[in-house]
């Protein structure tokens, strides 16, 4: 085994409702949808109208600071709408599946015999390059860099995060050729971090030429920014990717069968089920019946997140699968008053500070909801984020630099490091109930519209 990182600092959150690992059925609704604010730093252009015939892997958007950057139909259909928000900012691209077989093709061939600009030139026609993340700033990649290095995290520490290698399943060859062409886009290495244990006949195992390393300890761990950190940290002006198993798997199979590959495998988690499990669906699925025939208790609302309870998205039962989320947590809605609350002893509220009872038994099952617990105020500098943060930056003394504005001292502090989701924790875990992952997204969005 190659040598093992350990991260001490973290929060393990052990929620009711992981994923049941086995395959409960394919997951192919009527509507699918191509999201805009999925994706940062894009300025995105549609190319469809209303009612118009798509095949599957023809092209219905793109950015239009990068053109050949463009999204794709995942299904064959008709599109339904072009949905737009507040000053006409472009919401999502719905397509009415209808059932038909037909999608653009395109020549491939030996990924081992294809040079950079080939690969590139594949991975862009086909729809797929959306799947590759930038750092800093957690942008859509620019396809005219070459990245310093490309990171892949072959596991999730997440609440209820499913698990890698079951997602990829009978994918390892598609895993293995998505991780080549990869190879060939960066001047430097590729990185898989693995959780220390991993087995040596694992599916993420066996590809040549890339450096595997290992990582033990509590969320965090399983975060490609804190991999980063602990591998090669990002310095001002260098640009590293970043990119999930799974669409690692998408690029392979693509490449070695000349059609985009829209699959994609969910897993359903959460309390407010009656069965998890896993299903095989396409990307950009409408979750309309997955969750709503499935909900434990009819009494009970329920809130439908799309990713993870740390950092995904809330969604309505109407919505879509976001781009990057492998899973659905449903988790009970905080609406309910709770009468003298904080002055309980507290047997069954999870704690981090060890404010209840609850802390003599922190390694049970927890069915949290998502109430506030408290109120908003100003900053309370306790040293909390420090515990949850395995990196090393001053998390509160960034964010106040943010909220100043200073450049300077944003830069001194780390920005270039963290994205929204690294200090999810932080925000989890804040007395203030400070808006921590909105307030960062502002500074790398501030950060980077100086720079350019």
């Amino acid at each position: 085994m190659s040598k093992v990182i350990k991260i001490k600092r973290g929060l393990d959150i052990r929620l009711k409702g992981s994923a049941e690992k086995v395959f409960r059925a394919t997951h192919l609704p009527d509507r699918f949808a191509v999201k805009p604010p999925d994706f940062k730093g894009i300025t995105p252009k549609v190319l469809v109208k209303p009612g118009q015939e798509v095949k599957a892997g023809e092209p219905i958007l793109l950015d239009k600071v990068h053109p050949g950057i463009i999204w794709v139909s995942p299904v064959a259909g008709i599109v339904d709408s072009v949905n737009r928000g507040e000053r006409r900012k472009l919401l999502d691209v719905v397509i009415q599946r209808t059932g038909s077989d037909d999608f653009v093709s395109f020549e491939t061939g030996d990924v081992a015999t294809m040079d950079e600009a080939r690969v590139r030139e594949l991975i862009m026609l086909s729809g797929l390059w959306p799947a590759i993340v930038e750092r800093p700033y957690g942008v859509l990649a620019n396809p005219t860099v070459t990245p310093r290095d490309i990171f892949i995290s072959g596991f999730d520490t997440a609440p209820l995060a499913p698990d890698i290698d079951f997602l990829l399943q009978g994918q390892k060859k598609g895993f293995m050729t998505g991780v080549e062409a990869l190879k060939k886009l960066t001047s430097g290495r590729v990185y898989i971090s693995l959780p220390e244990g991993y087995d040596d006949e694992g599916l993420l195992q066996g590809v040549s030429g890339v450096e595997y390393t290992y990582f033990r300890g509590p969320h965090p761990a399983g975060l490609v920014g804190v991999q980063i950190h602990h591998l090669a940290p990002i310095n001002k002006g260098e640009v590293v990717w970043t990119i999930s198993p799974q669409h690692v798997a998408r690029i392979g199979n693509t490449l070695l069968q000349g059609r985009a590959d829209t699959r994609w495998v969910v897993a359903l988690t959460g309390a407010g089920l009656k069965e998890t499990g896993y299903y095989q669906t396409i990307m950009g699925a409408n979750i309309d019946g997955l969750v709503e025939n499935n909900r434990a208790d009819q009494e009970i609302e329920n809130r439908v997140i799309s990713g993870n309870v740390l950092s995904g998205t809330k969604i309505n039962p109407e919505n879509f699968i976001g781009y990057f989320d492998s899973h659905l947590s449903v988790i009970p809605e905080g609406n309910q008053y709770e009468l003298f609350g904080w002055a309980l002893p507290g047997y069954k509220k999870f704690t981090n500070s060890r404010a209840f009872l609850s802390a003599l038994n922190q390694n049970r099952e927890w069915n949290l909801d998502t109430n506030l617990k408290g109120g908003q105020r100003a900053f309370v500098v306790s040293g909390q984020y420090e515990k949850v943060l395995p990196m090393d930056i001053l998390p509160v003394y960034l964010l106040k630099a943010i909220l100043a504005e200073d450049f300077d001292r944003m830069e001194q502090l780390g920005i270039y490091e963290v994205i929204e989701e690294d200090l999810a924790l932080c925000e989890f875990v804040c007395t203030s109930k400070t808006d921590v992952q909105e307030i960062l997204r502002r500074g790398l969005d501030l950060v980077r519209k100086e720079l350019s």
